[in-house]
C-alpha cells in the first residue's frame, strides 16, 4: 500500500474529487499555505507593493493499494496539470500497515467499503 500526498491549485479540487470517487476508498483534504518555485503574489495596501509569499493551495491524502497507485496518479497530473508554475507536487509514501478501528481489519480489508 502506498499514501499519496498532493499539494494542488484549489481550483482543480471539484473536478479530481468527482474522479476520485470510486477509484480510492477515502480521502482526506486540507487547506494549507505555502510556497515553492511559484512564490508568491504581490499585492497593494495603501498603493504600497506587498510581497505576499504563500500561496493557498490544497493538499489530498489517500491510501491506496500498490495496483491503484500509477491509476490515480496519471488521473492526478491528467486533471492538476497547466503547465504553469504552481501546479503542484505528488509525493508518494509506503504505508506499512493500516487498521481499522471499528473492525480490526488490517491491510487492504482496511481500505475496501463494508458491506
Amino acid at each position: 500500500m502506498k499514501k499519496i500526498e498532493c499539494i494542488i491549485q484549489p481550483s482543480k479540487l471539484i473536478a479530481l474529487e468527482d474522479r476520485l470517487v470510486g477509484l480510492v476508498s477515502g480521502l482526506t483534504v486540507y487547506q494549507v499555505n505555502g510556497f515553492g518555485a511559484q512564490k508568491g503574489d504581490t499585492h497593494y495596501h495603501r498603493g504600497e507593493p506587498l510581497l505576499v509569499q504563500k500561496k493557498s493551495k490544497v493538499k489530498l491524502e489517500m491510501v491506496v493499494p500498490d495496483h491503484k497507485v500509477e491509476e490515480v496518479v496519471n488521473l492526478l497530473i491528467d486533471i492538476c496539470c497547466t503547465g504553469k508554475i504552481g501546479d503542484g507536487k505528488i509525493f508518494i509514501l509506503p504505508v506499512e500497515e493500516v487498521i481499522r478501528i471499528r473492525t480490526g481489519a488490517r491491510g487492504e480489508k482496511a481500505l475496501l467499503p463494508e458491506e
